[in-house]
């Protein structure tokens, strides 16, 4: 069976390819033993070769085994997975929200025994006619189940997802005896037990975790603007193509449009963009066709390219596991591949703030329980009005309740299970000490006098953890942190640059009528604000870090700072001249009531109306507390809290009578984006003509 073993492998990786101790173990035990099996191996060390090797193995056998299912987080994935398939002569199919039209084939072939390998995410297997037409029958027939990433079934894990926890599910409704092999190069000791006692009687196979390809340093930059300077200096020193991660949607963006200004072919790759253009991104990557992707952390678990020559990260993740994996996408079929972390002051106020999005309060957990009906199923739309709770923050929570059974997902939405329920609030306190634990160690990891790839390992708890003789404190540094004035003065002009549009809102959000707001559908022209601006976004590396400390949860009210203001008057400038300008020159100013920073905004129309020589017409007054607009807030809870509460006194009313040009409504800070939208509403009521939205700061 070795033998054939070598065989299979040979037609996935080429003639010179030979099975390790390990993974012949692996396939040892899936194939003759019929065990569980949890790999703990190394990015590139070949776990996917184990289980399409077991894959072909059993398929060979007289009695018809049914398909291998293959649970794997990411189409980037399942589509190198179905390639690499092929290669073997394995027949791989994927089900997925991307090719809905091939659903009844691709079930039709697996009835028919003609699917080797089937490919689906976790998300699927709570897909009501998923669950109910055809995971019945997958379980019954599966030859062999593959967890791939499998850290993500425990909580303990960085990347923990709660439909990965339906695989208790799916493994109790296994024939007995099935094989079923879970894999991931990136687990702790505590997660490799947790994973294992949900796998039961496991064998697990636990390698070195050092990549000898690998070459790590750390650059210590003094700002935003150092570190993209540096890498505009040095991107031609580093191998081949790779990847240039950031922590931020906005850093992406910004850090990709700078490098092509400075001459560089790169692209941008955020979990916000179409899918077709990532994909055409990743290709382009794959084909060399540009230096580097400048991604988020949407680009991960999945993305094979073996001869990527390097990672860049210009901000740290919040754990050394994640940092792990991610730097592992580099080096797996080159000599070398350098890996550069260039930290910055800013990355624990992006922790903390991805950290405020984890698993809710009881009391809000017990408001969604109570809203839910056991035999009316409500939407995650429907309920949003009914819980002050985020889409993506609710439907997290959904998840978790989901497979903790105290709610079911149907057509039409969710149902309440009325199963009794616990907060398991010591372990959710436990898990954010886990985290905090991991940010503490990635600080240390950027500090550190040691071997760094002896610290990762030792975050891993890879036993066999020893000096790589490599990285920058093993050997001399390779890289020096001197940027040119010339990248310097360019990256300090780029980030400092003021000006974003704000998108006016069209839409209002649905099931207002059900809490007593009668709002809905199309917002009318009528009322409509006119596209707006900002200063910057909280989370842009130029501005950010600045608006940040003026308008941020906490922050101290006071004047409006020279700084500042000189970039506001930028931006008006702007807006007045450049080929997005303003329909109108405006004819007055008007502000937005504040419980957080009423002397800052007030400050700024100030400012405006003497620069501008426009009138201070007044402000839009709240008559209950609708501040705040901070993380919490969904966009029906928004607009809940602000219907009817925002007035236009009649002194301002009185001066809005008769304009015949826009008006400027400023404010301090745009979360969601319903204060300016019913303000602006407000004001076209009373008589503005249009109104033009001006804030400081977006929050994204």
């Amino acid at each position: 069976m070795r033998q054939r073993a070598e065989a299979v492998l040979r037609r996935l990786a080429g003639e010179d390819a030979r099975l390790r101790e390990d993974q012949w173990r692996a396939i040892e035990a899936l194939v003759i033993d019929e065990r569980r099996v949890l790999c703990v191996q190394r990015t590139g060390w070949g776990k996917s070769a184990v289980y399409f090797v077991a894959t072909a193995l059993l398929r060979e056998r007289a009695e018809a085994t049914g398909p291998t299912v293959i649970v794997s987080p990411l189409l980037a994935l399942m589509r190198n997975q179905v390639e690499a398939a092929g290669r073997a002569g394995i027949r791989a199919r994927t089900i997925n929200s991307a090719n809905l039209d091939e659903w009844d084939e691709i079930t039709a072939d697996i009835h028919a025994g003609v699917v080797d390998v089937l490919l689906i995410s976790p998300e699927r297997l709570n897909n009501p006619d998923f669950r109910d037409s055809v995971l019945p029958k997958l379980a019954a027939t599966t030859g062999l189940l593959v967890v791939d990433e499998a850290h993500c079934v425990s909580d303990w894990g960085h990347d923990f997802r709660p439909d990965y926890r339906r695989l208790r599910t799916f493994l109790g409704n296994l024939p007995e005896r099935t094989p079923v092999l879970a894999t991931t190069a990136t687990a702790n000791a505590r997660v490799t037990q947790d994973v294992a006692e949900q796998l039961g009687d496991a064998l697990v196979l636990r390698g070195s975790l050092d990549r000898e390809s690998l070459r790590l340093a750390v650059l210590d930059l003094p700002s935003p603007a150092h570190r993209l300077g540096w890498l505009a200096d040095h991107l031609d020193r580093l191998p081949g193509s790779g990847i240039v991660y950031t922590l931020t949607v906005a850093a992406a963006t910004e850090t990709a449009e700078f490098l092509r200004s400075r001459g560089w072919s790169v692209a941008a790759y955020t979990g916000q963009a179409e899918d077709a253009d990532r994909r055409a991104a990743e290709q382009d990557l794959l084909d060399n066709k540009i230096k580097a992707l400048v991604a988020t952390s949407a680009l991960g678990m999945g993305f094979d390219k073996p001869d990527l020559g390097f990672v860049v990260h210009l901000g740290a993740p919040p754990s050394p596991i994640a940092y792990y994996q991610q730097v592992g996408r580099a080096g797996r079929a080159v000599e070398h591949a350098e890996v550069l972390l260039l930290p910055g002051v800013e990355d624990a106020a992006i922790w903390r703030y991805f950290a405020s999005l984890a698993f809710p309060p009881e009391e809000q957990v017990r408001a969604v329980l109570a809203a839910l009906h056991t035999d009316r199923p409500l939407s995650t739309q429907a309920l949003e009005p009914l819980v002050d709770l985020r889409r993506a923050r609710l439907e997290l929570m959904l998840k978790v309740l989901d497979v903790d059974g105290a709610v079911r997902r149907v057509r039409g939405g969710w149902l309440a299970t009325g199963e009794p329920w616990v907060y398991d609030a010591a372990r959710l306190r436990r898990v954010a000490a886990a985290r905090a634990a991991e940010q503490q160690a990635m600080l240390g990891y950027a500090s550190t006098t040691d071997c760094r790839m002896r610290y990762l390992r030792e975050c891993l708890d890879d036993a066999e953890a020893a000096d790589c003789g490599r990285c920058d404190r093993c050997a001399r540094p390779l890289f020096s942190p001197e940027v040119s004035p010339a990248a310097l003065t360019a990256a300090q002009t780029f980030l400092g640059r003021p000006g974003v549009q704000i998108a006016p809102k069209k839409l209002w959000p649905t099931g207002l009528a059900a809490v007593g707001v009668p709002l809905k559908g199309r917002i009318a022209p009528a009322e409509q604000a006119l596209p707006g601006r900002a200063v910057g976004r909280l989370s842009d590396l130029g501005w950010g870090g600045r608006l940040r400390n003026l308008v941020g949860p906490g922050t101290p009210d006071g004047p409006l700072p020279d700084d500042v203001a000189a970039a506001v008057i930028e931006v008006l400038k702007a807006w007045a001249h450049g080929d997005d300008r303003w329909p109108a020159r405006p004819v007055g100013v008007v502000a937005v009531d504040s419980r957080t920073h009423p002397v800052l905004i007030g400050s700024l129309a100030e400012r405006i109306s003497t620069v501008g020589r426009l009138p201070l017409l007044g402000r839009v007054t709240s008559a209950g507390p609708v501040g705040g607009d901070g993380p919490r807030g969904n966009s029906a809870q928004r607009v809940r809290a602000l219907h009817g509460n925002l007035t236009v006194p009649e002194a301002l009313a009185d001066a809005l009578a008769g304009l015949d040009g826009p008006v400027l409504l400023v404010d301090d800070l745009v979360d969601s984006g319903w204060t300016m939208t019913l303000a602006a509403r407000a004001l076209r009521h009373a008589g503005a003509p249009a109104v033009l939205p001006l804030t400081l700061a977006l929050a994204a």
